[in-house]
Order: structure tokens, then sequence, then C-alpha cells
């Protein structure tokens, strides 16, 4: 017989946290061919695909098109701008379309909800947002999810308030 403790999951519980003001969507653009080389450079992924024109053509392609990480990444720079890179405590990305030189892309972010996150390791204010990066076309071509810690003192004591009944979930691992 083994000896195992149980593991006490993380709770959560949902409550109406300040959260700073959303910052205005941010234009950039219309992005080149340079504009992949250099994140390619700077990434490591050297594939032709995204810079060679007759590559490109070859695949299918009417041109050489952006890395999907490029634009994540520019996502992940407007959301920590607003929030904080040291509190990023998740992030995650979906690719839904092709980005090609000339676009100018549309990064915007909204909150999705905000709550305490309760553990052996104390209680943590959180916030998850929704992020987008679309085309000047209307195509989104990435979303992105994240989460991120909110100072606690600026959040007060971030319980809910008297005769509320907060949502408690059982947080995913």
């Amino acid at each position: 017989m083994s000896d195992t403790t149980a593991t006490a999951q993380p709770r959560t519980t949902e409550v109406v946290l300040p959260v700073p003001a959303t910052p205005p969507a941010r234009a950039y653009g219309p992005v080149t061919r340079t504009d992949f080389v250099r994140y390619q450079g700077a990434s490591g992924d050297m594939n032709p695909i995204h810079h060679d024109e007759v590559f490109a053509r070859a695949a299918g392609f009417p041109s050489p098109f952006s890395v999907g990480m490029w634009q994540a990444s520019l996502l992940g720079t407007y959301a920590t701008d607003w929030l904080g890179g040291p509190n990023v405590r998740d992030f995650r990305i979906r690719f839904l379309a092709q980005v090609w030189p000339g676009d100018v892309l549309t990064l915007e972010g909204v909150p999705l909800r905000t709550y305490v996150l309760e553990s052996a390791d104390g209680r943590e204010a959180r916030v998850d947002i929704e992020l987008t990066c679309r085309r000047q076309t209307g195509d989104t071509a990435v979303t992105a999810w994240a989460t991120f810690v909110l100072p606690l003192a600026a959040a007060g004591d971030a319980t809910p308030e008297a005769g509320e009944q907060p949502e408690t979930t059982e947080e995913q691992a």
C-alpha cells in the first residue's frame, strides 16, 4: 500500500475586480517581408515559405506570408503593455488566417472575467482576457486568451459584497 496524500485543487471565486483600462486598438502596418524576415531571424524559424517568392509560389501560395507566431508576439506585447509582463500566468493562441505583405493589422483586447484563485500558495486576483489580431479585410488572423494577475492591493480584499453569492468552481490544473 502506497502512502499518498491528496493535493487540494485551487479554487476560484468569481468577483468583480478593477481592471486597468483597456488600451485603444493598436494598428500595425502595412506589414512587409522585412517584418517577416526580422521575426524569422529572431525566432530561428527560417522556413523559406515566409520570405522566398519562388518557394512560396511553388507551394501554391500567391506570395510569402507571415509566421503566425509573429502576430501572436504582437498580441503578447499589446497585452503585457496593458497588464504587465511579470503578471502573465497563461497565454494560449489560435491561428485563423494568414497575414500577407501589405496587410494592416489591428490588435485589440477585452477582459472576460475576474476572479480570485485560492490555493495552498495563497490568494491571487486574476483577470482572463481575449485578444484579437485582425487584418484590414476584417478577417481574424490570430485569437489569443491570456490570464494575468491583478494586484490584490488594487482589488481591495477581493471578497464579494455582503449578501452576494459568488460562483465557486474548481480550476483545471
